[in-house]
């Protein structure tokens, strides 16, 4: 199954963020997106404010949705996500499940 068509799920605050070898492995199903002091970030640059803010607007629906929230950031035309799962302070596999699925909302988008 890949990452995109899977559901994030609660995530206790006792589980153990995953290592740097977990995280690495899983990088190679989100394209685009760096590994960044245990955080993932991407930006995506668009056309301009409106089509900037309508892509904010999808992610932030989506990321309702998976109750898993990124952090964004809108500068003109570029959106800017991090991904951290704060409960466990690092990288759960919701982060990079998120990241597969906003890949998917981007390319349909585009």
């Amino acid at each position: 199954m890949k990452l995109a068509d899977e559901q994030c799920q609660p995530v206790p605050r006792d589980q153990t963020p995953l290592g740097s070898v977990q995280a690495s492995e899983l990088m190679n199903d989100i394209p685009g997106w760096s590994l960044r002091e245990m955080a993932l970030e991407r930006e995506f640059a668009f056309s301009g404010f409106p089509e900037a803010m309508a892509f904010a607007n999808r992610i932030a629906d989506l990321a309702q949705a998976q109750d898993h929230h990124p952090d964004i950031t809108i500068s003109y035309d570029k959106v800017r996500l991090v991904l951290v799962t704060q409960r466990i302070h690092g990288l759960s596999r919701n982060d990079f499940i998120l990241a597969a699925k906003i890949n998917r909302l981007h390319s349909g988008a585009s």
